[in-house]
């Protein structure tokens, strides 16, 4: 690895552990470099602004994201060929490399994470962000949902989505407030357990909508 990536690796990092505590207006770009221990010129020279760190911040994770995503989408349309992939396998898909991700891949991954739910709820940075890292992929799973639901109205699938959003949103959000609310029976952090319940209650979700138009 060279020492130019080195060095915007450290940026980064220490950039995506400020803004996941302290969010996008709670950081400066001296702060960052601080964090990171290089030189505050180091910033702006593979940078920019502070938003163009941010970007890359977004970026980087995104990226392996959605490949993953995209992957796992394309392998249960293909082992359902020729009938539409299954709606819960579509969902996992949807939501499996998150969660794993979170569960499994390190301190930097949860950063990310909580930034996501961050921006989820910002009237100004959310509906920018998630519109240019996430709305391809997101189009692209319900486009999938809809060849396995095509007789349901595009409106309920965006709402389904949507909540599917806020769930996941919540999930990440960094709150103990189900491990409170539960007395510790439901950790927050147990992702596993997360997972074995998120995908057959989104399911569940859109088939009710499935189900509206097939009566």
């Amino acid at each position: 690895m060279s020492d130019k990536k080195t060095t915007k690796n450290l940026i980064l990092d220490a950039a995506e552990k400020l803004f996941a505590a302290r969010g996008f207006y709670g950081v400066s770009i001296r702060q960052i470099t601080t964090e990171a221990s290089v030189d505050p010129a180091l910033a702006s020279y593979h940078f920019g602004k502070k938003k163009d760190i941010f970007d890359a911040v977004m970026l980087r994770r995104a990226e392996i994201l959605n490949r993953e995503r995209i992957q796992m989408l394309d392998d249960c349309i293909r082992r359902a060929k020729p009938n539409p992939a299954p709606l819960n396998e579509i969902i996992d898909a949807f939501t499996h490399a998150l969660l794993n991700r979170s569960n499994k891949g390190g301190a930097g991954w949860k950063s990310y994470f909580a930034i996501i739910a961050q921006i989820n709820n910002h009237a100004e940075l959310g509906g920018e962000i998630m519109t240019q890292y996430f709305d391809p992929l997101a189009k692209k799973f319900l486009s999938a949902i809809h060849a396995t639901m095509p007789e349901s109205n595009p409106e309920d699938l965006y709402w389904c989505y949507h909540f599917l959003s806020g769930a996941l949103t919540l999930t990440f959000s960094g709150t103990d407030r189900i491990s409170n609310l539960s007395n510790g029976l439901c950790p927050a952090s147990d992702l596993d357990a997360v997972h074995e319940r998120l995908v057959p209650f989104i399911t569940a979700g859109f088939e009710a909508f499935k189900a509206k138009y097939s009566n």
